[in-house]
């Protein structure tokens, strides 16, 4: 079942690149952006993280922080985070259990038989830890809607 409006955001740790555990509730207090991804490296990924990387000023100028999150290893997405010069934190859920329970898993992803990825999914959590925006993709291939994740943290 994953997670709704309203909901209080479950907590969770996972390493970011540098292998540092980072948890939810160190962002308490500002609005934060959980961002989904599938997989590093991977074309729709690669657009989605860099059009979130190029509206930083909009998400600094609201008091949010972005995190991005994939079922990547933390080695993965520091080599991705380099390749694309993204700043924000991306999180390696690589036991796949906080994207399970936030937005579902994509099972044989990209048709490849017992790669299970991340559902692409966005969620906007209030400086009180409540859920207040959420878009899950039923395809991996469609990006979220910009604009209106903006709204919603605005």
């Amino acid at each position: 079942m994953p997670v709704t409006v309203g909901q209080k955001a479950p907590n969770f740790t996972l390493p970011d690149t540098g292998k540092k555990q980072t948890s939810l509730s160190d962002f308490a207090g500002k609005k934060t952006v959980l961002v989904f991804y599938p997989g590093a490296f991977t074309g729709v990924c690669e657009k989605e993280l860099c059009t979130f990387r190029d509206a930083m000023a909009d998400f600094n100028s609201l008091n949010a922080q972005v995190i991005g999150i994939s079922v990547d290893s933390p080695f993965s997405n520091k080599a991705f985070a380099e390749k694309n010069g993204v700043t924000f934190p991306l999180l390696s859920d690589y036991t796949r259990y906080v994207s399970a329970q936030y937005c579902g898993l994509v099972n044989n992803f990209a048709g490849l038989v017992g790669l299970t990825a991340a559902n692409r999914a966005v969620f906007v959590v209030d400086a009180a830890g409540t859920v207040t925006y959420t878009w899950i993709s039923e395809n991996p291939g469609v990006e979220p809607p910009y604009e209106e994740v903006k709204k919603a943290v605005a």
